[in-house]
């Protein structure tokens, strides 16, 4: 059974960090393609970073390039990502997606709330 648990969400102000990480389990990490996507009230679900775990290619939203940075750990199956200089527009609830063979998988998210 795929199980995706993020965690490290919460309210920060404006030009603050955080960094959300997502443990990964029921299928072969290091095959797969995980990604953060964000959905924020009344806008439609967006991809944020993407990383193709085998060869460490990574791929970044516009929006978010320069300020975020998505890595993954193999050893504990888990991949991150490291919000710096958030603005309010990046309020929403972040998801983390795996990609595999067998299919595609969503966590059920964590909270991330850029207000002063």
């Amino acid at each position: 059974q795929v199980q995706l648990a993020e965690s490290g969400g919460g309210l920060v102000q404006p030009g603050g960090s955080l960094r959300l990480s997502c443990v990964a389990s029921g299928f072969t990490f290091s095959l797969s393609i995980m990604s953060w996507h964000r959905q924020a009230p009344g806008k439609e679900r967006e991809l944020v970073a993407s990383s193709i775990v085998a060869g460490g290619i990574t791929n970044y939203a516009d929006s978010v390039k320069g300020r975020f940075t998505i890595s993954s750990d193999n050893a504990k199956n888990a991949v991150y990502l490291e919000m710096n200089s958030l603005k309010a527009e990046d309020t929403a609830l972040y998801l983390c997606k795996a990609s595999t063979s067998r299919g595609s998988y969503w966590g059920q998210g964590t909270q991330v709330t850029v207000s002063s």
